[in-house]
């Protein structure tokens, strides 16, 4: 999430009431998680086994449990909570509606229709000749291309699926980033896309999405990738361009599938993969399965 405008470090830290080290006027321009984070960026760690990523990692300010030795160029923000400090901190810069109030900020290309029974947030941006199906949600500050089609009951901006276990309960990271639709893309009927926790969730132009496809917070999808009904991609991948992706896929979270690789239906990834096809529980190229298959019935 990036701020409207730059913040300084010591205004940052009065609004969460943490201790900061580094200069007071020090640069801030937004907020990210680990696997987003760019220069200007706030991240959170609160457990010294992440400690060293997130001091090394691109962002310059690093929201920490304990104040330790400050890198050179960077910036600590020390809090007792920093989940519960990055959470104060979105908030305190992006307003949450959660549907509870009046359309608002919507711009509508020429030529689009949206059904009567669709229902939009706020800060929503959709471009010309897109055709938007009934019962379809779209979540605030959702951005949807030219051309796009959205079939029915499918909901664009959730929130992320992200929580710590606290007091025996379950806290939620509450999602400030959105989803952005290319141009051309075509999403079927019951699909869930999250929004972004504090970056976006991106589905590129000309993709085409089945039924029933679920697609995690922050996640990129390429351009020309096609995926198959029941997919389910966890947050923070990268699908780059003209991946094929066939029936009930899985995809952990954080991995990256090279262009023009194909994923055979029920396939399991829980690893990068380079370009290729792949296939079973555990994906694996498709003629080394293939050669395994025939040895093991030669056993018999």
């Amino acid at each position: 999430m990036k701020f409207h405008q730059p913040q300084k470090l010591r205004t940052i830290a009065e609004i969460i009431g943490a201790k900061f080290v580094g200069p007071e006027d020090f640069q801030v321009l937004g907020t990210n998680e680990i696997h987003m984070v760019k220069p200007g960026d706030i991240v959170f760690v609160n457990h010294p086994k992440y400690y060293d990523k997130a001091l090394n990692s691109a962002a310059t300010i690093i929201l920490i449990d304990k104040e330790v030795e400050c890198p050179d160029g960077k910036a600590l923000l020390v809090s007792e909570d920093p989940f519960r400090d990055f959470n104060k901190i979105n908030i305190h810069f992006t307003r949450i509606y959660n549907f509870t109030e009046e359309l608002h900020d919507v711009e509508i290309g020429e030529g689009t229709h949206i059904h009567r029974s669709a229902v939009i947030g706020n800060n929503v941006k959709i471009g010309k000749n897109t055709l938007i199906f009934p019962n379809v949600v779209i979540g605030d500050r959702t951005v949807i291309g030219d051309n796009v089609v959205i079939q029915s009951n499918t909901v664009l901006g959730g929130d992320a699926f992200y929580y710590r276990k606290l007091d025996g309960n379950f806290d939620r990271l509450i999602s400030v980033g959105n989803v952005v639709i290319g141009n051309n893309v075509e999403i079927g009927n019951g699909c869930t896309i999250d929004r972004g926790v504090t970056d976006s969730t991106v589905i590129g132009e000309g993709s085409v999405l089945d039924n029933q496809i679920q697609i995690g917070h922050d996640t990129v999808i390429g351009k020309k990738c096609l995926i198959a009904s029941q997919t389910g991609i966890a947050g923070c991948c990268i699908i780059e361009d003209e991946v094929t992706i066939w029936g009930q896929v899985g995809i952990a979270s954080g991995l990256r599938i090279e262009k023009g690789t194909v994923l055979l239906a029920k396939a399991g990834v829980n690893r990068d993969l380079s370009k290729g096809t792949y296939f079973g529980f555990l994906a694996e190229d498709f003629r080394t399965y293939l050669k395994k298959e025939v040895k093991l019935r030669n056993l018999k």
